[in-house]
């Protein structure tokens, strides 16, 4: 019966014993009692004599409620079950319980007998059941029925589970942004599954990775950013200079400079290599003033094509083609430093043109950047030996023997890809040692970065510094004057 007191159109039993909220009750004339089929009621505890099973004409009224007017009993069912005085109106008679000591019934509340056994509900009213069970609301016999129906029950199950993961994500506390590095592992699993067959070479991955973080930011932006303004700095001599473009300047000088790289290699070059300057600045005033129209967006295709077919050709051409020399006119590079310089320069660019859209950037990852500053240490002791010869760098004091171990400056990279170098200080050809160290300077990586590119003095560079203080400046000023356009 449903809990109006009628009949339920699936003719469904009411299970009497569970737990549930009472429904609106009808009048007792609108009961049909006779078509009804009733069970017989046990008696919470032993076996009851016939005579003392209640009356079941009608839904018992709950606790201190009156009850309804009796309906006229129907013939059949109480004669059978109760007897003769069945269904006279009188009370009913509360069936016994145990038997006392004495041997009479002892009278026991009905709320002693609550068992949190499960309950026999219809597949209908366990399926409705389902939500408040994955929300931990239903009480200890609805529980019990569902989790005893769906060890048998397979599309309850499923949906059980189902519900049990969304109410999970109703409660979650963690950050609905992507972990920064899940390109990093995604292709991490995936070449551990199916290595490339032709790998991109190990000194071209931070060139890799720099062109692919700066093309990223590139999609970003909307079309009125690429002419937002770009402030570029760098020293010459003792003093930092700086040149006003746009961010499609940025990339269109990018373009420029990797364009040595192309020829080197055999490619095209974007400035048509045997006419093109060799000098970075030169080639890259060349660009802009060829430029018919301020650079737009459209520089980015040809930008991005470069770098890939660089990085292709790199891959294919082996391992030999790390030593081919590129010219950047008053010096040249091996091409796998080449392309880890071009690293960092798309990096620090990148971080240029993050700055004036206002988005954030963060460095390179810690092996890529270790790489960097490495370059950066090995290339100052010529840098050095440069300013001393133009007069902006202190004489040498000690000269030895190429190869030999001259006095030295360590330089101690702290934090992010950080290390330890010995920097020769008197000759390009000796090599730096601890034992013959005169002054020790201590850096953050990304705050010797900023050094070597320009963005910072040599007099503002937070360093900790002991020991020679004309050692200390001079390999400062070195480090800040490897900067250029």
């Amino acid at each position: 019966m449903s809990g109006d007191g009628r009949e339920s159109e699936g003719g469904e039993e009411e299970v009497r014993g569970a737990r549930r909220i009472p429904g609106p009750r009808g009048a007792a004339d609108d009961l049909d009692l006779a078509s009804v089929p009733l069970p017989p009621l046990p008696p919470p505890g032993g076996t009851a004599p016939d005579d003392a099973v209640p009356e079941q004409s009608a839904p018992k009224p709950e606790r201190d409620e009156p009850e309804p007017p009796a309906a006229d009993p129907a013939p059949g069912p109480e004669a059978a079950v109760g007897g003769p005085e069945a269904g006279t109106g009188a009370e009913p008679v509360q069936g016994p319980g145990p038997e006392a000591a004495d041997g009479g019934p002892e009278a026991r509340s009905p709320e002693l007998f609550v068992s949190s056994a499960p309950v026999d509900l219809p597949h209908q009213v366990l399926k409705a059941l389902l939500g408040a069970w994955a929300l931990s609301a239903c009480s200890a016999e609805e529980t019990a029925a569902v989790e005893d129906h769906l060890t048998g029950c397979a599309p309850c199950a499923d949906e059980a589970l189902r519900l049990r993961d969304a109410v999970g994500l109703l409660h979650t506390d963690g950050s609905l942004d992507l972990d920064p590095t899940l390109r990093t592992r995604v292709l991490d699993g995936c070449f551990g599954r199916r290595p490339a067959r032709i790998p991109v070479p190990e000194w071209a991955a931070p060139y890799d990775a720099e062109t692919a973080r700066l093309d990223a930011l590139l999609r970003d932006i909307g079309d009125s950013e690429w002419h937002a303004p770009v402030r570029l700095q760098w020293f010459e001599e003792e003093r930092q200079v700086s040149r006003r473009t746009t961010v499609a300047g940025v990339i269109g000088h990018l373009m420029a400079v990797d364009g040595l790289l192309s020829a080197a290699l055999g490619l095209d070059d974007p400035l048509d290599g045997g006419r093109a300057p060799l000098d970075p600045t030169e080639r890259t005033e060349t660009y802009w003033s060829a430029t018919r129209r301020p650079p737009t967006r459209a520089v980015r295709e040809p930008w991005r094509a470069q770098s890939h077919e660089l990085i292709r050709t790199a891959s294919f051409a082996g391992r030999n083609v790390a030593e081919t020399s590129v010219s950047y006119g008053s010096f040249a590079l091996p091409l796998q430093d080449a392309a880890l310089d071009r690293a960092f320069e798309c990096w620090v660019h990148g971080g240029d043109i993050a700055d004036a859209v206002d988005y954030p950037y963060p460095a390179p990852s810690a092996a890529h950047l270790h790489r960097m500053i490495d370059l950066a240490a090995r290339m100052l002791p010529g840098a050095l030996a440069g300013r001393r010869g133009a007069g902006l760098a202190g004489p040498a004091k000690d000269l030895v023997p190429a190869g030999a171990p001259g006095r030295s400056l360590h330089l101690e990279i702290e934090g992010h890809g950080g290390g330890d170098w010995y920097i020769a200080l008197d000759s390009p050809a000796a090599v730096g040692a601890p034992e013959r160290t005169v002054a020790q300077v201590a850096l953050d990586g990304v705050e010797f970065c900023r050094l070597v590119a320009g963005h910072i003095s040599p007099v503002e560079a937070a360093a900790g510094q002991e020991g020679d203080r004309e050692a200390i400046r001079d390999v400062l000023f070195a480090a800040a004057s490897l900067s250029r356009l």
